[in-house]
């Protein structure tokens, strides 16, 4: 899939000529902040809302949604339905829906057919729609925050069945999460959106291998110039920073590297104290 120049504006937020590219084979991992613009991101790829720009998949933007498996935030189901109701509209929705396998994963999460929507906790409720985004064939699949509700076990295994999912290596994943530890733990690639912009897209080595983390006193941090610093946050005694490893030389002497993860880049890019 390829986005390309998408833009939506609301009144007190907008996309801005966001762009990237979902290599096919592979998990891209999806973060950004609250607010931010993933979640719009993904409706517009679904078509759920109006857009500027060209969304395409294997260069056709008139592409199907039943290839496309999705979890969002909202489930799209009836509340008055049992699962045997959800596999009937499965049937009638998608043109290669699989029964059986739809069930076996409702027997493997521990969900009786004959529970209704409305009596499901939301981490049941993301277990059914993991179901029935396996369960027709999709090639694609689109999660927003798939394991939130979701005990450390179930997590566990979400990304066993996501890495089963992708022995086959003409499948594709989109995993929008603010569980940084899950993407770190399956993701390929990275892709990084911030105040409605794309910030960086790479592989995940090359994008964890792009930023520092600098820790310094507060009388040192007058020596670094202030345009390499993509974010701060102010401690009692100390400062961390965020910055370009490409920057490291022109960096004083005096600041300490820090470890980088996901979590620590998205706490401070951006950040100004």
């Amino acid at each position: 899939m390829e986005v390309a120049h998408l833009n939506k504006s609301y009144e007190t937020f907008k996309l801005d000529e966001v762009s990237f590219e979902i290599p096919q084979g592979y998990v891209t991992g999806f973060i950004g902040r609250n607010g931010m613009g993933k979640t719009t991101t993904i409706k517009a790829m679904l078509g759920l809302i109006k857009y500027e720009g060209t969304i395409s998949i294997d260069g056709k933007s008139a592409y199907d949604l039943q290839d496309i498996g999705i979890i969002m935030d909202d489930s799209f189901l009836a509340k008055d339905w049992t699962m045997e109701h959800v596999n009937e509209a499965m049937k009638i929705g998608y043109n290669h829906w699989d029964e059986a396998l739809f069930f076996s994963y409702l027997d493997r999460f521990k969900i009786n057919r004959h529970l209704k929507v409305k009596a499901l906790s939301r981490g049941m409720k993301i277990k059914v729609m993991l179901a029935i985004a396996l369960a027709h064939e999709a090639n694609l699949l689109i999660f927003d925050e798939p394991t939130s509700g979701l005990d450390p076990s179930m997590r566990e295994e979400f990304k066993e069945i996501i890495l089963d999912y992708m022995e086959d290596d003409q499948n594709t994943v989109l995993f929008s999460s603010h569980i940084t530890q899950d993407l770190e733990d399956i993701a390929d690639y990275i892709l990084f959106i911030d105040n409605g912009k794309t910030v960086l897209s790479l592989p995940k080595e090359e994008f964890m291998d792009y930023f520092m983390i600098l820790k310094t006193d507060k009388a040192q941090i007058e020596t670094i110039d202030s345009s390499l610093i993509l974010g701060r946050k102010e401690n009692k005694y100390s400062e961390e920073l965020l910055v370009k490893k490409a920057d490291f030389n022109t960096i004083p002497e005096g600041f300490i590297e820090d470890q980088v993860t996901l979590d620590q880049i998205m706490i401070l890019y951006g950040r100004e104290q």
